[in-house]
């Protein structure tokens, strides 16, 4: 592998660094009247979920722009790149346009913008596959090939305690957001193939909920893949749904982490995103 070959994400990846490959996130934002919480490094997540929690007033999200794309572009000679689902943000749209600007102003360098339909641990699946792809040394159409086919073969479920920044964003009906919370219950839902959070199944309580989750992964035709669960500080939930996969599914690999900022502002308190892929 002689060329410079990078991969680049937005924020919604959740991920800070990838090991044997360059690497970056342009990063999204949380805006309120009172802060804005930007989605790098340097945010600590815990205070921006704990002060969203109080707080009353509207609250938004900024995608990266055009320039800040191309500046995570850097000087690579190939890019892949891989956004959130563009009916959560216009952050692919952003990045289309950057991959014009890059390539019009270097003859020869290529970039493949990829819109993901999903969030979370969806996108870190994808950009696993992507590293995997380009340590082989494929080539690049085969690899935009390839990660293309990959990404009708993962899926996201979500289980939420709280829809109140998705119902204030315009993400899901105020109705459906106001069961949420109500007498223990917690809503599990999908990302749809068009990108789009559909809920599915209104659970009371965290076990049921759960169990629900493992029902349609089995469903949704997970075997012997991978599963990614991304908690918004509700490690023990995530460790509960670990053993309920692993006792159905025994030979899927499923690994835990926590949600850093933007699937965190979506996330609220306690909830769980569960990317998987079908293999």
């Amino acid at each position: 592998m002689n060329k410079n070959i990078k991969i680049v994400a937005d924020s919604s990846c959740d991920m800070l660094e990838l090991s044997d490959i360059c690497f970056e996130t342009a990063p999204l934002k949380i805006i309120t009247a009172n802060k804005e919480y930007v989605d790098d490094k340097n945010l600590d997540v815990y205070e921006m979920v704990t002060e969203l929690g109080s707080y009353k007033g509207k609250s938004s999200t900024s995608c990266p722009n055009a320039n800040d794309w191309i500046k995570a572009f850097g000087d690579a000679e190939e890019v892949f790149c891989v956004t959130i689902t563009a009916t959560l943000s216009g952050s692919y749209n952003a990045a289309v346009m950057a991959k014009e600007m890059y390539e019009e102003k270097h003859p020869g360098r290529r970039v493949f913008v990829l819109n993901s339909l999903t969030a979370g641990p969806e996108i870190s699946l994808i950009i696993e596959k992507l590293q995997e792809l380009i340590l082989e040394d494929k080539d690049f159409d085969e690899i935009c090939q390839y990660i293309t086919t990959y990404r009708k073969n993962t899926g996201l479920l979500f289980m939420l305690e709280s829809m109140k920044n998705l119902a204030n964003n315009g993400r899901v009906s105020p109705l459906v957001a106001k069961m949420a919370g109500l007498l223990g219950i917690r809503v599990v839902g999908k990302a749809s193939d068009k990108g789009d959070l559909e809920p599915l199944n209104k659970c009371r309580g965290e076990v049921k909920a759960l169990q629900t989750i493992v029902e349609h992964l089995k469903e949704l035709g997970l075997k012997n893949g991978k599963v990614r669960i991304a908690h918004c500080f509700n490690e023990e939930a995530g460790k509960q749904l670990k053993e309920l996969i692993l006792k159905e599914l025994t030979k899927v690999q499923v690994q835990i982490y926590k949600c850093r900022g933007l699937c965190s502002f979506y996330a609220e308190n306690g909830g769980l995103l569960v990317g998987f892929e079908r293999i």
